[in-house]
């Protein structure tokens, strides 16, 4: 393999993404509510584990997002894995419009709205958020969690995948 130096603005920026889009990632809705108490949600798959003990994540936000004011605002947020039949929110949590028209959210124990249907859920108190290149890694406590028997959604080499079915 030969490395390549990418500008972020040039034709080596696609074939960084592509190089990148070949590791498969869970798809998450990361919401909170915002300052006025407004939902604020955005559709993530860069959110991973960082600790068990104590229990923390983290997942970045592009800084170009219009949902950053309520982020960097709010001192907790959900992350809703989505639902292998789930796409459907994946695409509207990404797209332009009110995300949550028209949807049924239930508050989580902070006020954050939670998504019906997802995968699993994990309810965080914000710890940090760091200055990462174009997107601020928000780091968070887990503060409660609950999982479901539903099969995960999977983003990798640019589409959606079913996750495994589990044998619980």
């Amino acid at each position: 393999m030969t490395p390549r130096a990418t500008d972020p603005a040039g034709p080596g920026a696609r074939a960084l993404r592509d190089v990148l889009g070949r590791y498969a990632t869970g798809v998450t809705v990361i919401t909170c509510a915002g300052p006025l108490g407004d939902p604020a949600g955005v559709t993530v798959n860069s959110f991973t584990s960082v600790s068990l003990d104590p229990p923390l994540v983290l997942w970045c936000l592009a800084l170009s997002s219009r949902s950053r004011p309520a982020f960097t605002a709010a001192e907790h947020f959900a992350v809703n894995v989505l639902a292998a039949d789930q796409r459907d929110l994946a695409s509207r949590f990404a797209g332009p419009g009110d995300r949550f028209e028209g949807l049924t959210t239930k508050p989580g124990p902070r006020g954050e709205p939670l998504l019906p249907g997802a995968a699993a859920t994990l309810c965080c108190r914000r710890v940090r958020l760091v200055p990462a290149g174009d997107h601020l890694v928000v780091l968070g406590a887990v503060e409660h969690h609950a999982r479901s028997t539903r099969r995960a959604l999977l983003f990798a080499d640019g589409t959606y995948h079913d996750g495994p079915v589990r044998h619980w």
